[in-house]
C-alpha cells in the first residue's frame, strides 16, 4: 500500500509544511483495531514514518534472521538498516547487505557500547514481551535516537487469554502446547519460541504514556488491536472467544487488547 501525504498547498516562501502527527500517519494508512491490520500494515507504517520524517538510518531490534526489509528495499527506499539481536546465531542468518549489532538493547551498559544519537528510527516486532526491564529498553532506545527520531514497538498484550496462559504456564508446558498447535514455532523452525515476560506490554495509554514522556519522548501514540488465531482450531472455544473479542473491540476494552503498536517521537 502506497500512501501519499500531500502538503502542496501554497505557502509563503521559506515556510515549511507542517509535519504530520504520528496518529495522522496511521489514520492515513486506514488504521483499524483489527489484529490483521497490525500484521499487514507493519511494514507500510514503517515506510510511511520514514518518508514523513526523513528517517534514513534505521535500527531493527531483534531482527535476527527475519528483518522486515529486504536487501532490495534498502536501495528502493534509500534507507540504511542495522539489524540488532542478542544472538550471534540469529544475526548469522541475516542477509549480508545489512549492518549487524550484537548486544542486549535493554541492558544498562548498552549505550556506552552502541553510542548516543546514532539512529533516526528504531523498531521491533514481537520483541518487548521477551524483555524483563522494558523501561530500561525504552530509555536505551531514546538514547540511541537522534533528535526528531522515531521508534515503533509492536508486541502482544496482556490480558488477552492466550498470552495470559503463556505467562502462567511453566515454560516447558507452554512450549509443548505451542509446538503442537503451530509446528513452525519449534526450535530450529522459521519462528522459534522464546520465553515471554509481558512487562509493560499493554494496549492502554494509561500504563505507557506517563513513562514514555518521563523518559523524554515528546509524542506518544498507542494503537490497540483485538483478535488472534490461537483458538481457531478448537471448536466451541473458537466461537466463544470470537464473540468476546468482538465485544471488547466494539467497546474498546483496553484490558483485553491482543496486540499494540507504541509509536514515539524524540
Amino acid at each position: 500500500m502506497n500512501v501519499r501525504h500531500d502538503f502542496s498547498t501554497a505557502r509563503p516562501a521559506g515556510i515549511l509544511p507542517p509535519e504530520p502527527g504520528l496518529r495522522e500517519i496511521a489514520e492515513a494508512l486506514g488504521y483499524s483495531p483489527d489484529w490483521n491490520w497490525s500484521w499487514e500494515s507493519y511494514k507500510p507504517i514503517l515506510l510511511a514514518l520514514a518518508q514523513a520524517y526523513g528517517l534514513r538510518d534505521h535500527l531493527e531490534i531483534g531482527g535476527g534472521r527475519d528483518p522486515v526489509f529486504s536487501e532490495a528495499d534498502l536501495a528502493r527506499h534509500d534507507i540504511r538498516v542495522t539489524i540488532n539481536d542478542i544472538s550471534e546465531t540469529e544475526l548469522a542468518l541475516a542477509p549480508a547487505a545489512f549492518s549487524k549489532l550484537c548486544c542486549d538493547i535493554a541492558a544498562p551498559g548498552t549505550i556506552e557500547r552502541v553510542g548516543r544519537e546514532r539512529f533516526d528510527f528504531a523498531y521491533c516486532r514481537m520483541v518487548m514481551e521477551h524483555v524483563e526491564d522494558v523501561a530500561q529498553m525504552w530509555r536505551n532506545v531514546h538514547a540511541v535516537l537522534r533528535p526528531g527520531g522515531a521508534a515503533l514497538s509492536f508486541f502482544p498484550t496482556l490480558f488477552a487469554p492466550p498470552f495470559v496462559l503463556n505467562e502462567l504456564m511453566p515454560e516447558r508446558l507452554s512450549r509443548a502446547v505451542l509446538h503442537a498447535v503451530f509446528p513452525d514455532r519449534r526450535d530450529g523452525g522459521e519462528n522459534p519460541k522464546f520465553p515471554a515476560h509481558y512487562t509493560l506490554c499493554r494496549g492502554s495509554e494509561r500504563v505507557l504514556v506517563p513513562l514514555l514522556h518521563e523518559i523524554g519522548f515528546r509524542e506518544v501514540v498507542v494503537l490497540p488491536f483485538y483478535g488472534y488465531s490461537y483458538f481457531w482450531k478448537v471448536p466451541g472455544l473458537r466461537q466463544v472467544d470470537a464473540a468476546f473479542t468482538a465485544l471488547a473491540r466494539a467497546r474498546d476494552w483496553r484490558t483485553f487488547t491482543s496486540f499494540a503498536y507504541v509509536i514515539v517521537r524524540k
